[in-house]
């Protein structure tokens, strides 16, 4: 976990320094701590995701930014376990398949949501929409307020710049994709 962390504050540091933004400024843009901040540059402290939504909607960049990897011609992922951002006590495991590309506007995870687990995400920029493709299991989802209930196989497509969270209510672990667009700015 210890690489993830470094290479989150390498990303932190690497848009601060191409936006010429102070740990100050950052603060301010994002509600997240300036030792926080700091803490996260050095690679000391490992972020929750809803910190990192904070610092990605602050900053205007997609989440995967912060584990984005060399570009090549082609890219086959899978599950890396160095590169998973855990949730709710480890109960929720996102994979970043495809890290943003911003000529596609786009980024792809993989999720797992242990039996029981429920996650809230914050609203992301104006305009983001998310497709989640439910895998296995059930999940219970709140978007703006209203409720759906994806069945194993059913996908859903919503816009993501309101509130909206994930609820797996079942015994059994769900699995699902999901993929995230960025509108053009």
């Amino acid at each position: 976990m210890e690489q993830v962390s470094l290479k989150i504050g390498e990303r932190l540091k690497e848009i601060r320094n191409t936006r010429q933004l102070t740990l100050d400024d950052v603060a301010e843009l994002t509600g997240v701590s300036k030792p926080m901040l700091g803490q996260i540059e050095r690679g000391q402290s490992s972020p929750t995701i809803n910190i990192l939504w904070k610092i990605s909607t602050g900053l205007k960049i997609p989440l995967s930014f912060f584990c984005k990897q060399e570009e090549a011609e082609y890219m086959v992922a899978g599950l890396d376990g160095e590169n998973v951002i855990t949730e709710e006590n480890g109960g929720m495991r996102a994979y970043p398949l495809f890290p943003f590309d911003p000529v596609r506007n786009v980024e792809v995870f993989y999720i797992e949501f242990d039996a029981g687990v429920r996650h809230e995400s914050l609203p992301h920029v104006t305009g983001v929409e998310e497709y989640v493709f439910l895998v296995q299991g059930t999940l219970k989802m709140v978007i703006g307020g209203k409720k759906v209930l994806l069945q194993e196989k059913q996908s859903i497509r919503f816009r993501a710049d309101v509130s909206h969270g994930y609820h797996n209510a079942s015994e059994k672990a769900c699995a699902a994709y999901n993929v995230i667009f960025y509108p053009n700015n």
